[in-house]
């Protein structure tokens, strides 16, 4: 039997869910269910002194308007979803914020998730929010076939697609110029002197590591220098795999002089190995990271404005619940480079 209470306002309840109702208001205000929702709503034709009543009614019983009737009634539910990679990558927190904020001041609730870098978990994600009635998703995509929100997007589920295109479908997407930002960083590096320049970087299949990876072959062949297969390693951001990658690079008659890295997860192992290397290494990575300007030498990155990807993709997505968008578009802000020190050491050798 499910465990029940008496509270003090005389009504028996589970002890967890049965909300009060507007009878229950009604009921304890001694007024009718058509006043209780005039005041919920706040209608006109309702006495000061009745509505007073009611409005302690409420406070008394903790009552609050169930809002899911009423938004469905209007075909919108006042929410969105966001699919993130990671929950618990810093990049992420910016763009969540931004989004949450248009959100807000759209008058919408944001629910976001993340697809672990799964691209069924992505789908299974997707598909729940739409299940919940969303209005419309922002979606950082892990997977590259995208059909199964078409008939999401037919029914008429606002969706935009950031840092990441769309596979197989089109879409609004909003993205870095991670190329021109690789190749921009690479180039800092040669212009100081380097040659021997190692990679690391994401798994090759997702968007964003396959142009840093381009930027970076455009930066050495700009320069005229060939580039070595073992200077370049794309896959998994655990540190195990970047610590290998990076001592393999480091190591050899030939080593590498300088290093840049694909991400800000690269990014913070790579820092760790060059901490217990002897040897001098330049090091520019992509994306900034918290406390970068505290290293010594301080970290020389190229940067994206995360929580401008999120203002731009969350304005773009309600632009398109409001009817005046029409065709969709690739967006592409620019990036910076941030010059702190570790991408402007000389070769050692």
């Amino acid at each position: 039997m499910p465990e029940t209470t008496r509270s003090a306002n005389g009504l028996t309840a589970n002890r967890y869910g049965n909300r009060p109702t507007m009878k229950d208001v009604a009921a304890r205000a001694g007024v009718g269910l058509k006043t209780v929702s005039r005041v919920v709503n706040g209608e006109p034709g309702v006495t000061p002194d009745t509505e007073r009543r009611v409005q302690e009614a409420i406070e008394a019983l903790g009552f609050r308007r169930n809002d899911s009737a009423r938004v469905l009634r209007k075909g919108r539910t006042a929410s969105i979803g966001l699919i993130l990679e990671d929950l618990a990558d810093p990049f992420y927190g910016p763009l969540s914020r931004a989004v949450e904020e248009v959100a807000r001041a759209h008058g919408a609730l944001l629910i976001n998730g993340s697809s672990a870098e799964d691209p069924d978990r992505e789908q299974e994600l997707a598909l729940a929010l739409c299940a919940r009635r969303v209005d419309g998703l922002v979606v950082i995509p892990a997977g590259d076939d995208h059909r199964y929100l078409e008939p999401e997007i037919r029914a008429g589920v606002a969706t935009v697609f950031v840092d990441r295109p769309a596979g197989r479908i089109d879409a609004d997407v909003v993205l870095s110029d991670n190329y021109g930002g690789a190749r921009d960083g690479v180039a800092h590096l040669i212009a100081h002197g380097h040659r021997r320049i190692g990679f690391i970087g994401d798994m090759p299949r997702i968007h964003t590591a396959a142009e840093r990876l381009r930027g970076y072959r455009a930066a050495m062949e700009d320069a005229g220098i060939p580039v070595e297969d073992r200077w370049m390693s794309l896959g998994a951001t655990n540190p195990e795999r970047v610590r290998r990658a990076a001592a393999q690079m480091l190591s050899g008659p030939d080593p590498v002089t300088a290093v840049f890295t694909g991400n800000n997860r690269v990014t913070v192992t790579v820092i760790r190995v060059l901490a217990e290397h002897s040897r001098q290494v330049a090091l520019v990575g992509f994306d900034d990271i918290e406390l970068a300007d505290l290293l010594r030498p301080g970290l020389t990155v190229v940067a994206q404005d995360s929580a401008a990807l999120g203002r731009t993709a969350a304005e773009r997505l309600f632009r398109q619940l409001d009817g005046t968008l029409v065709a969709p578009e690739r967006i592409e802000l620019p990036t910076r480079l941030i010059t702190r020190g570790s991408g402007e050491l000389p070769p050692a050798d």
